[in-house]
């Protein structure tokens, strides 16, 4: 099997690339290494699987030109490429859609065009539900939760596109889905929670889980905007992967569909309150932190239900936040070198 993978220098791309490669396929690396950590990524997939069955491209998403003469051939389209931060979205709104939203159409017209039969996978987010302020939320000791949605927020809740961010994830997320309506693709969408793990070289508005451990291993400040009470369902990468992995197999039974990819209730921490703790005891001291207003939209909770993915992909989450987060934390502290400027 030939994997094409848009992103595939980044976190979740090159940890995927690393699993296909492991499982003995073949593998196409398409990134413009414009993300922190990128090149350290493609040299540790080098180093681990040789060059023999991974090809990278410099490209970008956006040259369609590009693209259109890497795909050929793919049996899968993983498409990870992305801008990630709402933060970001708002300064640059144009390069946010032409990314985002332009970038994946670019994504499905080559596929549409080059390799109509290969597999594709969209990663979008949950951002794409909105803000969710008619949700009642209740405020506990060390978190917030939901008052009347025990099992999460699900795939039939409404779409809600309200930041540019949303609005272009939430533009590919519909037109990963049509396009299998209309042109016959064979694709699935994942609306992933907070994803984290070996690899992932966070910064303070995306990714906040290794932020706070290479902040913590650096000893650089953190800060938290809101109380640190507003909770996030914490999905490890190798589960994420797996999930890939089902949804390939599946995709003839359930091709257009969408699914939310997080920990569900069963792996939740709010991200300071609980999370904190947590992590002065990997420390072994305690963690000053300064505290900030409120950033605009930031959901006192998210927490996916994922009972669809447990019915039709027979997927669950394997590994729990504390031991995920653990093996986060020893992997930043054996390689300070990949830090120093990140």
């Amino acid at each position: 099997m030939k994997v094409f993978i848009t992103g595939g220098a980044g976190f979740i791309g090159c940890n995927s690339a690393d699993h296909f490669l492991t499982q003995g396929h073949d593998v196409v690396i398409y990134d413009n290494l414009s993300r922190i950590g990128g090149q350290a990524n493609l040299e540790w997939l080098y180093e681990r699987h040789g060059r023999s069955r991974s090809q990278f491209i410099h490209g970008d998403i956006r040259d369609y030109d590009r693209l259109l003469e890497s795909i050929g051939g793919a049996d899968v389209a993983l498409h990870l490429a992305s801008q990630v931060a709402v933060t970001t979205s708002v300064l640059n709104p144009r390069e946010d859609f032409e990314i985002n939203a332009l970038g994946t159409f670019n994504v499905l017209e080559a596929v549409r065009h080059r390799c109509p039969e290969a597999a594709v996978l969209y990663a979008s987010t949950n951002k794409v539900y909105g803000g969710m302020q008619e949700i009642a939320i209740v405020e506990q000791p060390t978190r917030y939760a939901y008052a009347d949605h025990p099992h999460g927020i699900g795939e039939r809740y409404p779409l809600d596109f309200t930041s540019p961010y949303g609005c272009s994830k939430g533009a590919g997320d519909q037109y990963t889905q049509d396009y299998a309506r209309i042109y016959g693709l064979r694709t699935l969408v994942f609306r992933q929670s907070c994803i984290y793990g070996q690899r992932q070289f966070g910064v303070e508005d995306q990714g906040w889980v290794a932020h706070f451990v290479i902040a913590t291993t650096q000893q650089r400040p953190i800060a938290i905007y809101g109380d640190g009470k507003q909770v996030r369902d914490l999905l490890h990468v190798s589960d994420l992967i797996r999930a890939y992995e089902l949804g390939i197999a599946h995709m003839d039974a359930l091709s257009g569909e969408a699914f939310n990819l997080g920990g569900g209730p069963a792996n939740t921490l709010s991200v300071w309150a609980e999370f904190g703790p947590l992590l002065e005891k990997l420390a072994q001291r305690p963690l000053p932190i300064t505290y900030h207003d409120w950033r605009p939209g930031d959901q006192r909770v998210f927490i996916a239900d994922i009972r669809q993915a447990a019915a039709k992909l027979g997927w669950q989450p394997r590994i729990s936040p504390q031991e995920g987060i653990g093996d986060l934390y020893q992997w930043v502290a054996r390689n300070p070198h990949l830090f120093h400027r990140s």
